[in-house]
């Protein structure tokens, strides 16, 4: 694509065509729902903020229980009793708070989520790892969010051009671990007691304070998911259906509450219809979502998308 400026012809990237297409696109869409007669005083600094007059999103969001442990915030034992069978966990809630107790006396996890502010709009990509990314060319507008989560084994390197550069925060429990850079935040989600026990050891230093090689992430940058938050997502949002959410869908809950304009990417099943993941090739196309249900997810996200909550990118 070309402009002119006096007598020069400028050629312009057709990426940065695409993202601002789609920056123009998002902006048009916000407003579209958006009122300039009249405004109540705004949460936030953006067109149009999270909980903006939809009585809906406002009482589903309201029953959210605070999102992350602390010290202050673990689980009661019926937290616990949900959590237990999520993947076989065979310890008691004694040695699960043993457990944790380790961990709150090694890390002090991050535990509160910024409230908005009427002076600032955080912008946030929940980029997923759907086959749906490939050929998207999503990378330059998901690198202009403030706030970038990509979710376990999901990577860049190689995929520049479709899912971007950029990462703040990154979801993982041990099975689909990724080593972090030093500045990005850790959102640890665990699914049983021994969960707890491999991020100390991957957050700690080795003996006499030796550099520790199996290094995952900086401690001082880790937020561990409550399993009420869990519960809550499976109970409210997806109606209880199937085992327990996908790790995908709860960060996108997530984002809802750490920020205050959401877009997602990189959900839901690719062009031959099989849940397929943008970095590698699938060899088992009966897997389908697993334990989640995926499908209700899905239609959740679309709903979000319909309800101008967030906006949904579906992928080519």
């Amino acid at each position: 694509m070309y402009f002119k400026r006096g007598k020069f012809r400028v050629r312009i990237s057709p990426l940065l065509s695409i993202t601002a297409i789609f920056l123009v696109s998002i902006l048009l869409w916000n407003l579209s729902g958006y009122t300039f007669c009249h405004r109540e005083s705004k949460l936030c600094a953006c067109h149009k903020c999270l909980t903006d007059s939809d009585p809906w999103f406002n009482d589903i969001i309201s029953e959210s229980p605070k999102p992350f442990m602390s010290q202050k915030h673990k689980p009661s034992e019926e937290d616990f009793n949900w959590w237990k069978p999520l993947q076989g966990e065979k310890q008691n809630f004694t040695v699960y708070n043993k457990t944790l107790e380790r961990v709150f006396q090694t890390i002090t996890p991050i535990a509160d989520v910024e409230e908005p502010r009427p002076d600032r709009c955080r912008s946030c990509a929940v980029v997923g790892n759907s086959g749906n990314l490939r050929g998207s060319q999503y990378g330059p507008l998901i690198d202009f969010h403030d706030i970038v989560i990509r979710i376990n084994r999901g990577r860049t390197k190689g995929f520049e051009r479709d899912v971007g550069t950029k990462t703040t925060h990154h979801v993982m429990y041990p099975e689909s671990a990724t080593r972090l850079d030093n500045t990005t935040y850790l959102l640890f989600f665990p699914f049983k007691t021994p969960d707890f026990l491999w991020l100390l050891k991957s957050l700690i230093p080795g003996e006499n304070g030796a550099p520790n090689s199996n290094k995952i992430a900086n401690k001082d940058l880790v937020s561990i998911l409550h399993p009420a938050f869990m519960k809550y997502v499976h109970d409210v949002w997806l109606r209880k259906k199937a085992a327990y959410p996908s790790t995908g869908f709860l960060a996108v809950v997530l984002s809802l509450l750490m920020c205050d304009e959401v877009n997602v990417f990189g959900f839901g099943a690719d062009s031959e219809g099989n849940w397929s993941h943008y970095f590698e090739i699938l060899t088992d196309k009966r897997l389908k979502t697993g334990g989640h249900p995926g499908e209700e997810e899905y239609k959740m996200i679309v709903k979000l998308h319909m309800k101008k909550k967030i906006f949904f990118f579906k992928g080519w």
